[in-house]
């Protein structure tokens, strides 16, 4: 699986997180894991998309404040889901994924959102990461 795959099955493990309670969280890892069954899901992937996945959910309360200091009327609890899991995904590898450089973080967060977000959602990501990155 390319690393473009990888991040947009990650995505979609934390688009779950505002739906669930955090106790059913590793179920709904196993579940997507079952829906998404007919892809080419090597081992390695698995436990790939997994540890970076938990280790994002260990960090949401960090990465929530780091998106909050970042915009300007908006906050984690306004901003819409798909754009909320698209920024956490990227913010986490911009601050603590020394393999991926920042712009590429971007940029991929960027068609993430274009992909699975509104129409102005792009742009909306892309800008608060450039202060991400900035700061």
């Amino acid at each position: 699986m390319t690393r473009h795959e990888l991040r947009d099955r990650i995505f979609k493990m934390l688009f779950r997180v505002e739906f669930h309670d955090a106790a059913d969280l590793p179920d709904q890892f196993e579940l997507f894991r079952e829906d998404e069954e007919n892809l080419d899901w090597e081992e390695s992937d698995r436990e790939y998309i997994h540890a970076k996945y938990e280790a994002i959910l260990d960090r949401i309360p960090e990465l929530d404040r780091l998106i909050n200091d970042n915009t300007t009327g908006w906050d984690t609890t306004r901003i819409g889901k798909v754009e909320l899991a698209v920024l956490r995904l990227a913010a986490y590898e911009m601050k603590f994924d020394e393999d991926i450089p920042e712009g590429v973080a971007i940029d991929e967060a960027v068609e993430l959102a274009k992909r699975y977000g509104q129409e102005n959602s792009g742009s909306f990501v892309n800008a608060i990461l450039s202060k991400i990155q900035k700061a």
